[in-house]
């Protein structure tokens, strides 16, 4: 026989028992499609963790004042000593002579306001910083201007807010540029709108006030020579923990400490992203696994489906070898039929699988890996050869008088 007519018996094997075929490629459907879909609920989920880092900043450290020296628990002596982020050390960071791979350095002071324009109030997180800060955080002026180095220098009154603040207070089709907003008590000009950032973790990125460092220091948390927080973006990704390395040795040599000591915490944005990669894909893979596990009782459910063909068909076996079938023709038709159930499950169940990725799973967009669908549909075949292998080999071992004495 060759593979036409084994196809056509195979084909014919199976539309003797509509339903029982079913149900057997059902198990692979529902094991090729859980693949295809709970790999694409991990990778949707890494890619949406990943976006929303890639959100906090290009290239980024932060540097955190923890208050004081020494990274070990609390005692007395000079850990005691506080610790401050000051502006000579942002100018001695800035310094490329300094720090060759740091690009910019933005000092913060963050405080939360509320903003007013006539009837209208919102409250936004108000962030004191210089021209480099929208471009480290990854902050797009969507209309207007940024906030320039001269605006910090002259401590103009000038503010850059997000789409959450602009819309809050101004009413649809109204401008914003130009327009005088109150800000806690003070009167600031608004100069630009940024475009919209969605949120990260908790944090709404839109209701956001950008403004000059010195004229908040002024007029909204008051004059201190410390500033919360530090924005350092680095050349490039690939240089990032240079720059680290930079910005600690130079924060060290500043507060005349070492590196093991420093009261500050650098969190380095490639190292998050890095360890949040490497999670996401351990957990992409254990979903992968308890999706295969479905494959796998499938695949237990086409070798059930064929010993019982075998038993049933067990006379018919005993006439092919009777007039001359060989082993190798019995074996070869029913493994065509175990295999074609499991193709027939596993196009189905990839066909399934991708329209299921099409829909929202608690809350991720699933994104489609495809090295899952070809190894779902692969594993699938496989599937079908290997537990299909002993039902058809049993078959073609029988005996031709044993099997024409079965009734």
């Amino acid at each position: 026989m060759n593979v036409f007519d084994n196809l056509r018996v195979a084909i014919g094997g199976i539309s003797s028992n509509k339903l029982r075929s079913v149900l057997t490629t059902l198990g692979v459907l529902i094991g090729v499609s859980a693949v295809i879909i709970l790999v694409a609920v991990g990778t949707g989920s890494s890619q949406a963790v990943e976006s929303r880092i890639n959100q906090l900043g290009t290239n980024t450290l932060t540097v955190f004042n923890t208050g004081r020296f020494g990274r070990g628990a609390f005692s007395s002596g000079t850990q005691t000593q506080l610790a401050s982020l000051t502006i000579a050390d942002v100018n001695a960071l800035d310094n490329p002579n300094n720090a060759p791979d740091v690009k910019s350095v933005s000092p913060v002071v963050s405080t939360s306001e509320t903003a007013t324009y006539g009837a209208n109030t919102y409250t936004a997180t108000v962030e004191g910083s210089t021209a480099s800060y929208l471009g480290a955080e990854d902050y797009t002026v969507q209309a207007g201007s940024a906030i320039s180095s001269q605006d910090v220098t002259s401590h103009a009154q000038v503010v850059d807010i997000g789409s959450d603040v602009a819309s809050n207070l101004f009413t649809t089709g109204e401008n914003p540029l130009g327009a005088t907003i109150m800000i806690g008590s003070t009167n600031f000009e608004v100069i630009g709108v940024l475009a919209s950032k969605g949120t990260s973790g908790l944090t709404n990125q839109d209701s956001i006030a950008i403004a000059p460092y010195t004229a908040v220091e002024d007029h909204l948390t008051g004059y201190s020579q410390s500033f919360s927080e530090l924005i350092v973006q680095g050349m490039s990704a690939s240089t990032l923990n240079l720059a680290e390395a930079e910005v600690e040795n130079i924060l060290a040599a500043q507060n005349d400490t070492t590196v093991a000591d420093l009261p500050f915490e650098v969190l380095n944005q490639a190292t998050l992203l890095s360890t949040v990669q490497s999670t996401s894909s351990t957990f992409t893979v254990l979903l992968g696994a308890v999706a295969a596990i479905s494959l796998l009782v499938g695949g237990i459910g086409v070798m059930n489906i064929m010993l019982v063909t075998v038993t049933e068909r067990t006379h018919e076996i005993g006439i092919r070898k009777a007039i001359g079938a060989p082993k190798s023709a019995i074996l070869t038709q029913f493994l065509f039929e175990a295999v074609l159930l499991s193709l027939i499950g596993g196009t189905a169940g990839v066909a399934i699988g991708v329209v299921g990725t099409r829909f929202k799973i608690a809350g991720v967009q699933p994104v489609i890996a495809p090295y899952s669908i070809v190894l779902a549909f692969g594993v699938s075949i496989a599937v079908g050869v290997f537990f299909g292998f002993y039902p058809a080999n049993r078959a073609a071992s029988l005996r031709p008088i044993d099997a024409l004495r079965y009734e």
